[in-house]
């Protein structure tokens, strides 16, 4: 074993229980861990909320979304739509007619957005599986119906045994002039309502229709808003992504699922980083306690430095001796911190004892997720803190030699 590894170790498992040096040792060495713990956790947490919104993504936003780049709408080329339909990974092609508008159900009224989807909706779109009441249908024996979101059923008070009452969709009609009479200028549709899905909040102030009522409200006739592309399970979605741009060309957006809600998960990533800095630097303030202990440490063993000395030892030795014993308190602190804070997590991840507390939680507990990455970047970070804290009390009894 190194020698001075030895010296350190035989310093920080000394026989003097009652030494106060000792004792601001593992005081440092519990905080390092207690904060190690807790990087761990707060990362695989910010992990699971990530992975939570994709999961959330994957039941409302398509694999792939083709949009216009300039404008809110684009003419639909049926041929490249054939094309794009052809490719082997691709499980079908919805066309979407998608806006703003204003619905009302007896006296209330608010804006929605409005989105019209053609028939391949209904028959594979797992947005079924979020359906709280009623049924998933848009279009049943050619008669139209509306698919709405939670926060519309909670807002217009909707109730789906009121059969009589429709829900009435507004939208402004596409006119060069505007008519003194009010109800010339707006486009208006009844339609019956067939179920309520609630996903998230967020996500939640949808009305699905046939894309057949959007083109009569909208006029837009053989535009779209979007084409919406559904992938096979287990295939390459960034080359298919690239066969698209190559049949469609430059002036389209054709985006993957992290695209379409690249905003949001740019904001978790940040959070992300500004937490692991904050506690990192938290870290940071406990590993003066590694400085302190080890700075009276070489006040206490002035007279076994001299002995060293005389017995052979240089500078050298006696700065690895301190800097070891310093690695020694910061190493047993982060494997602790890493092996509970992954405990802890594991545990919650297997059983979520820690419950959100929320009724309307779209989950019971506290998502999490563990990454190798984050391990390696904490174990990395606290050592160089923690190796910096050793280094000036370790020169310090090099030079009082």
């Amino acid at each position: 074993m190194n020698l001075s590894f030895l010296i350190a170790k035989r310093y920080f498992f000394s026989k003097k229980k009652k030494s106060f040096i000792n004792f601001i040792s593992i005081i440092s060495m519990l905080g390092i861990g207690i904060g190690t713990m807790a990087l761990v956790i707060v990362l695989s947490v910010f992990n699971g909320l990530e992975d939570l919104n994709r999961k959330i993504f994957k039941s409302f936003d398509p694999d792939i979304r083709i949009t216009a780049k300039e404008g809110k709408s684009f003419l639909l080329d049926k041929t490249k739509l054939e094309q794009i339909k052809a490719i082997k990974d691709i499980w079908y092609v919805t066309e979407v007619i998608q806006d703003n508008a204003l619905v009302k159900y007896e006296n209330a009224q608010m804006v929605v957005t409005l989105k019209g989807v053609d028939t391949t909706f209904q028959a594979n779109s797992s947005l079924k599986k979020s359906l709280v009441e009623g049924d998933f249908v848009l279009t049943k024996d050619s008669v139209d119906y509306a698919f709405i979101g939670g926060n519309v059923y909670a807002a217009l008070n909707i109730s789906l045994q009121n059969v009589i009452e429709p829900l009435e969709i507004w939208y402004p009609r596409n006119k060069k002039t505007i008519s003194l009479n009010p109800d010339d200028n707006i486009n208006r549709q009844l339609i019956n309502i067939s179920g309520v899905y609630s996903l998230e909040q967020f996500h939640d102030d949808f009305v699905y229709v046939p894309i057949e009522v959007t083109k009569q409200l909208t006029e837009y006739g053989n535009r779209r808003s979007a084409i919406e592309v559904q992938m096979k399970p287990n295939v390459d979605i960034a080359k298919t992504q690239d066969k698209i741009r190559s049949i469609l060309g430059e002036k389209y957006l054709i985006q993957n699922q992290d695209e379409q809600n690249a905003t949001l998960f740019r904001a978790i990533k940040i959070e992300k980083l500004f937490i692991f800095i904050a506690l990192v630097f938290i870290i940071g303030i406990a590993s003066f306690n590694i400085f302190f202990s080890l700075t009276m440490l070489v006040i206490d063993k002035k007279q076994d430095l001299k002995t060293l000395f005389a017995m052979g030892a240089d500078a050298s030795l006696v700065k690895r001796i301190f800097f070891s014993e310093g690695a020694l308190v910061s190493f047993i602190g982060a494997i602790v911190g890493l092996i509970l804070g992954g405990i802890i997590c594991f545990i919650q991840e297997k059983y979520g004892f820690v419950k959100m507390g929320m009724q309307s939680a779209i989950i019971d507990a506290y998502p999490v997720k563990m990454h190798v990455l984050d391990f390696i970047l904490t174990a990395v970070a606290i050592i160089i803190i923690t190796l910096l804290a050793s280094y000036l009390p370790a020169k310090r009894a090099a030079n009082n030699l």
